[in-house]
């Protein structure tokens, strides 16, 4: 992963989110690659048509138009909403060999991306609703 345009420190990090109402786990996945539990999420079964954004910097990443239901228990996607909006690095935790997905500008820790997904690019970005907001279309 390259170095992040936005940097500051984990006090940092943790001030800004709690000055946004962002929930407690959040910290802890975007900063410290931690995962929510599966239906856990309070993003997971929005539907509605709006923007999601990265909870610790506010650059869009994904589009409600391309959010749909895989199953999983986190909110899926299908694309991020630019080519330059999320970054991917190779992640070998727990043995087993996944592509983690973070905010291109903060380096914040989203989810992980699969191969699986629906048309038209195969792909299944997997994030934790904890490392996202939603911005309602009438408000993006």
């Amino acid at each position: 992963m390259t170095t992040a345009k936005i940097q500051k420190t984990d006090d940092e990090w943790r001030a800004l989110l709690q000055a946004k109402g962002a929930e407690p786990l959040a910290f802890q996945v975007t900063r410290h690659e931690a995962t929510e539990r599966a239906f856990s999420g309070k993003l997971a079964d929005q539907k509605a048509d709006g923007v999601y954004t990265c909870i610790c910097c506010d650059k869009p990443l994904f589009s409600a138009s391309t959010k749909y239901d895989s199953g999983t228990g986190w909110p899926s996607y299908y694309m991020p909403i630019a080519p330059d909006a999320v970054g991917t690095k190779v992640d070998g935790v727990l043995f087993m060999k996944r592509t983690e997905v973070h905010c291109a500008d903060c380096g914040a820790h989203l989810g992980h991306v699969f191969n699986d997904g629906p048309k038209p690019t195969g792909l299944r970005y997997c994030m934790n609703s904890a490392s996202l907001a939603f911005k309602p279309a009438d408000k993006a």
